[in-house]
């Protein structure tokens, strides 16, 4: 705690104390969408990570590794332009930082996004899947280790860690925009290797329509705090075995970069819906 409140007095030193109420976490190839996110344009602040003691640095193609703050429709926002992964060589703690710092800054909803490959052989990459629930049997667990009681409970209910109120706003909200929305389940591998054909064979029995390496250790440390938690996933491709070619982290980017003003809209619709 002593660390994540001395990185929250630097981004208010930075921030003139600027209050966000919504936290966005944008993956692979999505940080772009800021510009013409924010209301009239206009971003009131902007941090680097790497200028920030103590807070993780972004290493991977497409992740900007910026704070940045504005307002959408009214509502002050934080926004992380890339993320951390496991497989960067952080540990689970280390990933969920910017979700403890969140939380003390005050932002008690989070949108939290991903690019992930397609299990389900009825999505189609471009599209978004609004994620209802979570797979990880990956065996890593950001709260593992001595609880601290002021930040949530030992054994916290994950039963809607993707809040279920606000999912069916925003299915009505899609459709009344024409937006077309896919729902399911989000799988978590740590990667960075592509997982292999009877990996992906072993998903879809287990339940998931996309998988990816990201997203579920930080929604389990948003949950524990208290926070509200929208997932939405970028499909970018289907996953490995599912057609015949070989994935690359290329493609990944070169999808996201297709659709980043269809899912700029789409995030400026979801904002009022929390």
């Amino acid at each position: 705690m002593n660390k994540i409140e001395g990185i929250c007095r630097f981004i208010n030193s930075k921030t003139n104390e600027f209050k966000p109420e919504i936290g966005i976490i944008l993956g692979s190839g999505l940080g772009i969408i800021t510009k013409g996110l924010f209301d009239e344009d206009v971003v009131h602040f902007s941090i680097d990570y790497s200028d920030i003691p103590g807070f993780p640095v972004s290493t991977i193609k497409g992740h900007e590794g910026k704070l940045v703050f504005g307002k959408i429709h009214s509502r002050n926002v934080m926004i992380m332009q890339g993320r951390f992964h496991y497989y960067e060589g952080y540990s689970a703690e280390d990933i969920v930082i910017s979700i403890r710092v969140m939380k003390e800054l005050g932002i008690s909803k989070l949108i939290i996004t991903n690019a992930a490959g397609a299990v389900n052989r009825k999505f189609t990459p471009g599209e978004f899947m609004l994620i209802s629930d979570h797979i990880n049997l990956t065996g890593i667990n950001p709260l593992r280790g001595a609880n601290d009681d002021n930040t949530g409970p030992r054994f916290p209910d994950m039963t809607d860690c993707y809040d279920k109120e606000i999912r069916k706003k925003i299915i009505i909200a899609a459709e009344k925009n024409r937006i077309r929305l896919k729902e399911g389940v989000y799988m978590y591998f740590t990667g960075p290797n592509y997982e292999t054909k009877s990996e992906i064979k072993a998903a879809k029995v287990l339940g998931a329509d996309a998988i990816g390496m990201s997203t579920v250790p930080e929604v389990i440390a948003a949950v524990h705090c208290g926070m509200k938690v929208t997932g939405i996933s970028c499909i970018t491709n289907m996953a490995a075995g599912i057609v015949n070619k070989a994935l690359s982290h290329k493609d990944v980017l070169e999808t996201t970069a297709l659709v980043n003003e269809k899912f700029k809209s789409f995030i400026k619709m979801i904002v009022p819906e929390l």
